[in-house]
Protein backbone atom coordinates (compact mmCIF):
# COMPACT_ATOMS: atom_id res chain seq x y z
CA UNK A 1 0.00 0.00 0.00
CA UNK A 2 1.48 3.39 -0.46
CA UNK A 3 2.00 5.65 1.91
CA UNK A 4 0.01 8.70 2.75
CA UNK A 5 2.85 10.80 1.04
CA UNK A 6 2.63 8.89 -2.27
CA UNK A 7 -1.05 9.25 -3.07
CA UNK A 8 -1.15 13.23 -2.14
CA UNK A 9 2.10 13.26 -4.85
CA UNK A 10 -0.02 11.59 -6.89
CA UNK A 11 -3.50 13.39 -6.59
CA UNK A 12 -1.28 16.69 -6.85
CA UNK A 13 0.26 15.31 -10.40
CA UNK A 14 -3.07 14.66 -10.96
CA UNK A 15 -4.40 18.19 -10.37
CA UNK A 16 -1.47 19.57 -12.40
CA UNK A 17 -2.28 17.85 -15.77
CA UNK A 18 -3.48 20.58 -18.41
CA UNK A 19 -7.55 20.06 -19.20
CA UNK A 20 -7.99 19.70 -22.58
CA UNK A 21 -10.80 19.74 -24.66
CA UNK A 22 -11.20 17.59 -27.58
CA UNK A 23 -13.44 15.35 -30.00
CA UNK A 24 -13.92 11.45 -28.90
CA UNK A 25 -15.44 8.67 -30.85
CA UNK A 26 -17.25 5.82 -29.40
CA UNK A 27 -16.57 3.09 -31.64
CA UNK A 28 -18.45 -0.36 -31.72
CA UNK A 29 -15.91 -3.31 -32.58
CA UNK A 30 -18.20 -5.76 -33.71
CA UNK A 31 -20.17 -3.44 -36.64
CA UNK A 32 -17.77 -0.35 -37.07
CA UNK A 33 -20.84 2.29 -36.03
CA UNK A 34 -19.51 5.31 -34.47
CA UNK A 35 -20.87 7.70 -32.01
CA UNK A 36 -18.46 11.09 -32.06
CA UNK A 37 -18.72 13.73 -29.18
CA UNK A 38 -16.76 16.96 -27.88
CA UNK A 39 -16.15 17.53 -24.20
CA UNK A 40 -14.28 20.23 -22.51
CA UNK A 41 -12.40 18.29 -20.55
CA UNK A 42 -11.01 14.88 -21.72
CA UNK A 43 -10.14 13.86 -18.48
CA UNK A 44 -13.72 13.00 -18.08
CA UNK A 45 -14.51 10.47 -20.96
CA UNK A 46 -15.00 7.38 -17.89
CA UNK A 47 -18.07 9.51 -17.21
CA UNK A 48 -19.05 9.12 -20.87
CA UNK A 49 -18.84 5.48 -20.12
CA UNK A 50 -20.31 5.35 -16.90
CA UNK A 51 -24.08 6.73 -18.48
CA UNK A 52 -24.05 3.70 -20.57
CA UNK A 53 -23.23 1.22 -17.79
CA UNK A 54 -25.99 2.81 -16.09
CA UNK A 55 -28.34 2.77 -19.19
CA UNK A 56 -28.93 6.34 -19.19
CA UNK A 57 -27.17 7.72 -22.49
CA UNK A 58 -29.01 10.45 -23.83
CA UNK A 59 -28.51 8.85 -27.56
CA UNK A 60 -30.99 5.77 -27.69
CA UNK A 61 -29.62 3.85 -30.74
CA UNK A 62 -25.92 4.08 -28.75
CA UNK A 63 -27.24 2.85 -25.52
CA UNK A 64 -29.52 -0.01 -27.60
CA UNK A 65 -26.27 -1.97 -28.88
CA UNK A 66 -23.83 -1.28 -25.95
CA UNK A 67 -27.00 -2.73 -24.15
CA UNK A 68 -27.27 -5.71 -26.53
CA UNK A 69 -23.36 -6.06 -27.56
CA UNK A 70 -21.46 -5.44 -23.82
CA UNK A 71 -19.00 -2.98 -22.81
CA UNK A 72 -16.47 -5.15 -24.52
CA UNK A 73 -17.68 -4.78 -28.37
CA UNK A 74 -16.94 -0.49 -27.95
CA UNK A 75 -14.19 1.15 -27.59
CA UNK A 76 -13.37 4.86 -26.68
CA UNK A 77 -10.83 6.82 -28.66
CA UNK A 78 -9.80 10.68 -28.52
CA UNK A 79 -9.72 11.64 -32.40
CA UNK A 80 -8.59 15.05 -31.65
CA UNK A 81 -7.47 17.31 -28.66
CA UNK A 82 -8.41 21.34 -29.38
CA UNK A 83 -5.40 23.29 -29.72
CA UNK A 84 -5.30 26.33 -27.20
CA UNK A 85 -5.74 29.53 -28.46
CA UNK A 86 -3.54 32.38 -27.07
CA UNK A 87 -6.73 34.89 -28.49
CA UNK A 88 -8.90 36.04 -25.55
CA UNK A 89 -11.37 36.80 -28.27
CA UNK A 90 -12.16 32.81 -29.16
CA UNK A 91 -14.98 31.02 -27.63
CA UNK A 92 -13.77 27.88 -26.89
CA UNK A 93 -17.45 26.07 -26.57
CA UNK A 94 -18.06 27.23 -30.16
CA UNK A 95 -14.24 26.26 -31.87
CA UNK A 96 -15.21 22.89 -30.28
CA UNK A 97 -18.50 22.70 -31.81
CA UNK A 98 -17.03 23.07 -35.46
CA UNK A 99 -13.73 20.99 -34.40
CA UNK A 100 -16.87 17.96 -33.86
CA UNK A 101 -18.97 18.73 -37.04
CA UNK A 102 -15.87 18.51 -38.51
CA UNK A 103 -15.31 15.17 -37.42
CA UNK A 104 -18.81 14.04 -37.93
CA UNK A 105 -18.66 15.54 -41.66
CA UNK A 106 -15.44 13.03 -41.81
CA UNK A 107 -16.89 9.79 -40.65
CA UNK A 108 -20.41 10.56 -42.02
CA UNK A 109 -21.61 8.53 -38.29
CA UNK A 110 -25.22 7.98 -39.96
CA UNK A 111 -27.10 4.79 -40.75
CA UNK A 112 -24.70 1.41 -41.06
CA UNK A 113 -22.03 3.61 -40.69
CA UNK A 114 -23.20 5.22 -36.94
CA UNK A 115 -25.49 6.37 -34.21
CA UNK A 116 -26.33 10.14 -35.36
CA UNK A 117 -29.60 10.84 -37.36
CA UNK A 118 -29.26 13.12 -40.13
CA UNK A 119 -29.80 16.37 -39.98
Amino acid sequence: MKSKEDRAKLVQQYKEIPIEAGVYQIRNTANGKVYVHSTPNLRSLNGKTATLHSGTHRNKFLQTEWNEFGAGAFALEVLEVLKPSDNPFVNQKDELRQLEEQWIEKLQPYGDRGYHSVK
